[in-house]
C-alpha cells in the first residue's frame, strides 16, 4: 500500500509555491507547453495536464494532426511524447513524419530509396539546408538526420488486439522511466477501442473519457484522445459538428478540452487539390477560450498548417 503524503495547510505550502513561481524567470505568453501551432497554443493557453478529446469524421485528418502534434510538442519543449495507434503500423507513422518534414509524398517514400533516386536523381548542388533541397531521397535522409535529436524523445506504440487503460498507463510509465522525465505528452488514436465492444459508441464515450481523464489527472500529463464522429446525417442544425459536440460537452464531464475537426467545404474549393481546408472548433476549454481555428491540411504530406488570413477570407 502506497504511503500517504504528509498533510500541509495552504499557509504552510504558500512560501514554497511562491518560490516556484518566482524561479520561472522566462517571460512566457502561455502557461502550458508550446503546441507548434501558435494560434492553438494561445487559444488553449498552452498544452497543460488534462484530457483533450479530438472528435471528427473518418479520414478528416485526426490521426495526422495528433501525430504532428506529438512531434511538435517533443521538438519545441524537449520532452517525451508517446503516440498510441490501434490501426497504423510504426512504418506508416514514421512515413508520416518523413513526408511532413521533407515535402516528399508519403506514397513515394513508401516505395523506397531506389524509387526516389530513379524519379528525382541526386541533387546537383551541395552545402545548403534540407529546406532548400528539391524532393529527393537525399532530402529525406537529410531531414531525418536533422530531426534525430528530438525524435529520440518520441515513442510510437502499436496496440495489437484489445487493450485497456491499464496497458496505456503501463507503457506511459515505461517511457517515463526510460527518459527519467515526469513531464511528457500522450496521444491515443482511435480511443473508442479502449471501451467495451458491446457498447454503442455514444455509450462508450463517457466510459472511456472518464478513465482517460483519471489517468491524465493521476499522472499529471496532457493526454489527447481521438474519437470518431460516425453520424451519416450532419445537415440538420442540431447535428452540425460543433452543436453536436457542445451537447456532448455538457454530458461528458471527463474531458478538460473538446476539439471538433471538420472540413470547410467552401474554403477547400480555393485550395489546390488534394489539399483540404479544416476547421478546429474548441467547444469546451477549461483553461482558456472557446474559438474556431482554421488549418490547411495536405494529406499527401500528412501536414497541417495554420491558415493565413488571406486563405480564410
Amino acid at each position: 500500500m502506497a504511503e500517504k503524503p504528509p498533510l500541509f495547510s495552504e499557509g504552510e505550502e504558500l512560501d514554497s509555491f511562491l518560490a516556484e513561481l518566482e524561479s520561472a524567470g522566462e517571460v512566457r505568453e502561455i502557461a502550458g507547453l508550446e503546441s507548434g501551432f501558435p494560434n492553438l497554443s494561445r487559444a488553449l493557453n498552452g498544452i497543460r495536464p488534462g484530457l483533450y478529446l479530438l472528435i471528427g469524421p473518418p479520414s478528416c485528418g485526426k490521426s495526422a494532426f495528433l501525430r504532428q502534434l506529438c512531434d511538435q510538442v517533443a521538438a519545441r519543449n524537449l520532452l517525451p511524447a508517446l503516440f498510441f495507434s490501434f490501426t497504423e503500423s510504426k512504418k506508416d507513422l514514421r512515413v508520416r513524419t518523413l513526408a511532413r518534414l521533407s515535402g516528399v509524398e508519403g506514397d513515394e517514400i513508401l516505395r523506397g530509396g531506389g524509387f526516389l533516386l530513379h524519379r528525382y536523381g541526386v541533387p546537383k548542388k551541395r552545402g545548403y539546408s534540407p529546406e532548400q533541397m528539391p524532393p529527393s531521397w537525399e532530402k529525406v535522409r537529410e531531414v531525418a538526420e536533422e530531426a534525430k535529436g528530438w525524435l529520440d524523445l518520441v515513442y510510437l506504440s502499436e496496440v495489437i488486439g484489445k487493450a485497456d487503460v491499464k496497458e496505456i498507463e503501463s507503457r506511459i510509465r515505461a517511457v517515463r522511466k526510460a527518459k527519467a522525465s515526469e513531464r511528457m505528452m500522450v496521444a491515443v488514436d482511435d480511443s473508442q477501442r479502449l471501451g467495451p465492444s458491446d457498447l454503442a459508441l455514444d455509450s462508450r464515450l463517457p466510459f472511456v473519457t472518464e478513465r482517460l481523464q483519471g489517468l491524465a489527472a493521476d499522472l499529471k500529463l496532457p493526454l489527447f484522445a481521438a474519437w470518431p464522429d460516425l453520424r451519416k446525417d450532419r445537415s440538420a442544425p442540431e447535428l452540425a459538428p460543433q452543436a453536436w459536440a457542445q451537447a456532448w460537452a455538457e454530458k461528458v464531464a471527463g474531458a478538460d478540452v473538446i476539439l471538433v475537426m471538420e472540413e470547410d467545404a467552401e474554403r477547400t474549393k480555393k485550395l489546390t487539390e488534394p489539399s483540404r481546408a479544416s476547421d478546429l472548433h474548441i467547444v469546451k476549454n477549461r483553461g482558456g477560450e472557446r474559438s474556431k481555428l482554421c488549418f490547411d491540411f495536405m494529406p499527401a504530406f500528412s501536414k497541417f498548417v495554420e491558415a493565413t488570413l488571406d486563405s480564410t477570407a
